[in-house]
């Protein structure tokens, strides 16, 4: 269960980095129902800084920029809360990460950082300030779970234990499916899982030519309708729907531009 409480190690903002901002925009307000609001910039800054947030109901749900990183794909980065981000940047080189944008404040509203895990995969954190993140979580249209796809599930859970404090509970996938790792954050009971962690091959993990990658779940009222919205709109389906037992009833999608997100309509409980 994700909440807006911005406890350290729990998933706290999203932002998804796109070649195209407005018609991103158009997407995800189509298969989510999201509003865009552009950021507030001068003539001078508005093609660098163009982004803005994603609000749903009128509360924040995620971020929007401009993909500017050359050779970088479109995809969603997810941030995680912590207490000091300068002393989590010095944990992530400790355990053999990769530094990928140095702990700065952006204004008051908090201090960020941007990583890889040793195998590739990237993440963010959030040192909160006024700003502690997003307003909805866990209802349709907003962030209901977090995932990372890796080719060493065994490697994956030292380094994020050692850096966020994870701990971790293994359940068998129906089918001979492999194992799932659930995520709990340090110090909260286990019905605050907030995400999962699954190996596969290397040749499975085709958007990243084999490099582990994370990806959001947001719930959804109706999997299949969110679905057809997906494919009205320029996007694919890689999975689903299919109906999981416990969960819900989901789909993997891939946006326009080629970023990964599941939909998800949760089992009633």
């Amino acid at each position: 269960m994700i909440t807006t409480d911005a406890t350290p190690g729990t998933p706290c903002w999203l932002d998804l980095g796109a070649p195209d901002v407005q018609a991103a925009a158009a997407f995800y307000g189509a298969v989510l129902g999201w509003e865009y609001e552009p950021m507030d910039v001068g003539e001078d800054e508005a093609q660098d800084m163009e982004g803005g947030a994603f609000r749903k109901d009128g509360k924040t749900v995620a971020g929007l920029g401009k993909l500017t990183e050359e050779g970088a794909r479109s995809a969603w980065m997810i941030y995680f809360g912590v207490t000091d981000a300068d002393a989590t940047t010095q944990a992530v080189e400790r355990a053999g990460g990769t530094v990928r944008v140095a702990p700065r404040d952006l204004g008051d509203w908090g201090r960020m950082a941007q990583y890889s895990d040793p195998l590739g995969g990237q993440f963010a954190v959030w040192q909160p300030g006024k700003n502690p993140g997003f307003e909805l979580v866990d209802k349709p249209g907003s962030l209901s779970w977090t995932e990372l796809y890796t080719s060493d599930a065994a490697a994956a859970k030292e380094f994020y234990g050692d850096v966020l404090g994870w701990r971790f509970s293994d359940m068998a996938l129906p089918g001979g499916g492999g194992t799932y790792s659930l995520i709990t954050p340090a110090d909260l009971p286990e019905e605050r899982m907030q995400g999962g962690l699954m190996q596969l091959r290397e040749q499975d993990l085709a958007l990243t030519n084999g490099r582990p990658y994370w990806h959001p779940v947001f719930a959804v009222a109706d999997c299949d309708a969110a679905v057809a919205k997906v494919t009205e709109n320029g996007g694919s389906v890689q999975m689903g729907p299919e109906d999981a037992e416990g969960v819900g009833r989901l789909a993997v999608c891939v946006d326009p531009s080629k970023a990964d997100f599941v939909v998800l309509t949760p089992a009633q409980s």
